[in-house]
């Protein structure tokens, strides 16, 4: 759990560029794979991480602009990504100009419960991350060589005329 603002935009900050690198690997072709159907896709995966930062955080009180868009993905990679950049630069001066550390100890009703802000930025972040795993077999199932986000790809390690482990 979160004690500072800080701490939390110091995680955000890497979080986000993270997310930020998968999302801007998307390619208009790769948003309709699937896992299997009735399942989400690649680019309704990202679109719904691209919409969260400002729905979840909403419900805290904090006030940034809104994504533009339906429930459903558009059909751009570049829109998914550039949205998610919006967003997540959004979150990142509301928080710091709306809040104090104080307000980290408040509680929200986030989806019929109450939870502490700083419960709901920890719970925000490993959603975000959860979302962000689902995408990476997507992107391997569309052909998409992944970026590295906690350490070297098995293409990387190819790369350096290493032999993955399996």
């Amino acid at each position: 759990m979160f004690t500072t603002i800080q701490a939390f935009v110091d995680e955000w900050k890497k979080e986000s560029t993270a997310t930020q690198r998968v999302l801007d690997t998307l390619t208009d072709a790769s948003l309709n794979q699937r896992i299997a159907p009735d399942f989400r896709s690649l680019g309704q995966l990202g679109w719904h991480i691209a919409t969260t930062v400002h729905e979840m955080l909403s419900r805290t009180g904090l006030e940034f602009a809104a994504p533009e868009g339906e429930e459903h993905a558009p059909s751009s990679a570049k829109t998914i990504a550039d949205t998610y950049r919006t967003s997540a630069a959004g979150l990142t001066s509301a928080i710091q100009s709306q809040w104090t550390d104080a307000k980290l100890a408040e509680s929200s009703d986030m989806y019929g419960e109450q939870w502490l802000n700083a419960t709901t930025l920890r719970i925000f972040i490993s959603h975000e991350i959860h979302h962000r795993g689902e995408m990476i077999v997507l992107m391997r199932q569309a052909g998409l060589r992944v970026p590295d986000i906690y350490g070297p790809t098995r293409e990387d390690w190819l790369e350096r005329g290493m032999v993955p482990l399996v």
